[in-house]
């Protein structure tokens, strides 16, 4: 749907139903592989930045703990960080979802790009990658402290579960409510075909997204929102319950001082 220019001619339900009746059933799962391997280092690289510039940021400050400005800034810089690690399986991806896609497989799509392009080439649409984990990573863990903060305080293992399920499942609505026009971005950069002596299209971030706007219409940056956000939201909890979950778990079992 991010590729597709101009005005969209299917929702959700009528893609699905157009990519089965073109290209079978199989097509939906084109490019599974990267994020399948992409997902474990992904998210720890996540996690753990946002741990260690929480930390690096209230040792700056001189704060003793983290405010909602801090939880914004901390989540921004996790998100930086986490971006270098992406950059190549979102390019593979992207490459084979395309609809004028001829890869035979994510191996192909490494080969031919490293080929023609060289080891940086694996790094194309890294600027736009930037930017959208940056956002999405702002918007997640700085809702994630506010609704805990608004939230009643836990008393039990089961309610304090329970309050980072829904503070991560707002966090990962509000997060790709604020990173979609940067998904869409990213699509078309790495998406595009590059021809000798043409400047593409699309090739900044905030450039780009001027031009979407201009051209397409606003609705043209939230395309593919809503198969997203039904991903990203209940997505978001999941994934803070068993980030914290397991933390716990390790807390217990190696004691003092990392509990």
């Amino acid at each position: 749907m991010q590729l597709e220019t101009g005005k969209s001619k299917n929702g959700l339900v009528g893609t699905f139903r157009s990519i089965i009746r073109e290209e079978g059933f199989g097509r939906l799962y084109r490019g599974l592989v990267p994020p399948l391997l992409l997902e474990a280092p992904k998210r720890a690289t996540k996690f753990a930045a946002n741990d260690f510039w929480g930390k690096k940021y209230l040792k700056l400050t001189g704060q003793s703990k983290m405010d909602q400005k801090l939880a914004i800034l901390t989540g921004s810089s996790a998100g930086a960080t986490e971006s270098f690690v992406v950059v190549p399986f979102e390019l593979v991806k992207i490459k084979l979802q395309d609809k004028s896609s001829t890869f035979a497989g994510p191996m192909d799509v490494l080969k031919q790009i490293i080929k023609k392009d060289g080891l940086l080439g694996l790094y194309v649409g890294m600027e736009s990658t930037f930017w959208r984990h940056l956002w999405w990573n702002a918007g997640y863990f700085g809702c994630i402290f506010k609704v805990r903060e608004l939230l009643p305080k836990p008393e039990t293992k089961k309610a304090r579960l329970l309050n980072d399920l829904m503070a991560g499942s707002v966090g990962g609505f509000v997060g790709t409510a604020v990173n979609t026009p940067f998904d869409v971005v990213k699509s078309r950069i790495q998406g595009a075909t590059k021809a000798p002596g043409v400047v593409p299209k699309y090739n900044w971030t905030y450039p780009a997204l001027v031009t979407i706007f201009r051209e397409e219409g606003p609705t043209a940056l939230y395309k593919g929102f809503l198969p997203k956000v039904l991903r990203l939201a209940p997505g978001g909890g999941v994934l803070l319950l068993v980030v914290e979950f397991t933390l716990g778990v390790f807390r217990k079992a190696l004691g003092p001082p990392y509990i």
